[in-house]
């Protein structure tokens, strides 16, 4: 008498409630540069690889090094999500 093992089935897949989940820094980085530019970016985060010569790998080269930099720009990145739902709620 063979009985087949019952096989567990996958919960099903619901999105995640973290909007940050599954970014990468790039594509915070790249939304927050196309959205504001390097120049309102470093009046919003006053950091040296915003405000000088700034650049997409040396600005990454410096958030990932540095923890609350980076924790800033996530930030701005959900404020800037959250302005982006309201202006569309209101059309």
């Amino acid at each position: 008498m063979s009985q087949e093992p019952e096989t567990a089935q996958p919960a099903p897949a619901t999105p995640p409630r973290d909007p940050l989940h599954g970014m990468t820094l790039e594509a915070i980085l790249t939304a927050l540069h196309a959205h504001y530019g390097w120049q309102r970016l470093g009046e919003q985060i006053p950091i040296r690889c915003f405000n000088l010569d700034p650049s997409l790998a040396s600005s990454l080269k410096f958030l990932r090094k540095t923890p609350w930099a980076r924790a800033k720009v996530e930030q701005l990145y959900l404020y800037m999500l959250r302005q982006q739902r309201r202006e569309l709620s209101r059309r």
